[in-house]
């Protein structure tokens, strides 16, 4: 009986800097992303911070950048997400040169924090993105059962609004569309939503459950899931201030677009 040979450790880890590389460019080559992590509010990040720690490490737990299962390697697969998320961060936004001597010490490291979190998702998935590997069984749970799936869906829509919420045009739309317009952006969110849910067979939905089941189970709750996010990462970047309640609302609905369809695809994700 031949024993599989372990990948060594700086294998995956290289691989991680790649994953982190590709899901982190796009914020890392944003401007408004840069004047937040020069301005935002010092509570708000360090909430992000612990929020975005515990989502990295239950990506660890259902996927990992090493096949190493169990909690310590959970945590040294978080720690090192979040250290390859950091380092990536640091180099690339040295290179572009938005780093600059005449900022304060707390800018720099604002900005390097607010870019850090995507870096580490990138990392932590890249297992699984650049390699195609699958689901090991030891971190199946998470992805096989109801909550799991939940957890996914929250954890792809964060990821698709955080490419999107620090943009101005989130709240132009917001300010453009009527209420009918909304209500039909909404109606579009959770149908597209459903479609995807339904013919991805989510976990717990048997092969002959009916659009019903699937809708009341995973549609539904994956489309209140994306208004959550959108609303926590529209506080986030101090979106929501000096805004209505109907404002913030508007806002949410439209952010909710992209973040049902990031917790629609999650899967396809992760």
């Amino acid at each position: 009986m031949t024993r599989s040979r372990r990948e060594p450790f700086s294998t995956a880890l290289g691989r991680a800097v790649v994953g982190s590389v590709f899901f982190a460019f796009p914020l890392l080559m944003t401007m408004e992303m840069w004047e937040l992590g020069f301005h935002m509010d010092r509570v708000r990040l360090l909430v992000f911070l612990v929020a975005g720690t515990a989502l990295i490490f239950g990506l660890a737990y259902y996927a990992g950048f090493r096949e190493a299962r169990g909690l310590r390697n959970d945590l040294v697969d978080t720690f090192a997400a979040l250290a390859v998320g950091f380092a990536v961060s640091v180099v690339l936004l040295g290179l572009f040169g938005i780093y600059s001597l005449d900022d304060p010490l707390s800018a720099s490291v604002g900005k390097t924090a607010l870019q850090a979190i995507p870096a580490a998702m990138g990392a932590v998935l890249s297992r699984h993105q650049l390699t195609g590997a699958k689901t090991n069984e030891a971190s199946a749970a998470p992805g096989s059962t109801y909550v799991g799936e939940l957890f996914l869906m929250a954890a792809g829509a964060l990821f698709i609004a955080f490419n999107v919420a620090p943009t101005e045009e989130m709240i132009l739309i917001s300010f453009r569309m009527t209420l009918v317009q909304t209500l039909g952006l909404a109606t579009l969110s959770i149908v597209l939503l459903h479609l995807v849910v339904f013919s991805l067979g989510f976990a717990g939905q048997e092969a002959n459950e009916g659009h019903g089941k699937a809708f009341a189970h995973f549609t539904l709750p994956g489309y209140a899931i994306a208004l959550l996010v959108s609303l926590y990462v529209l506080w986030t970047f101090g979106r929501t201030d000096g805004l209505s309640p109907h404002e913030i609302v508007s806002t949410m609905i439209v952010l909710g677009f992209p973040a049902a369809l990031g917790a629609a695809l999650a899967r396809l994700v992760v």
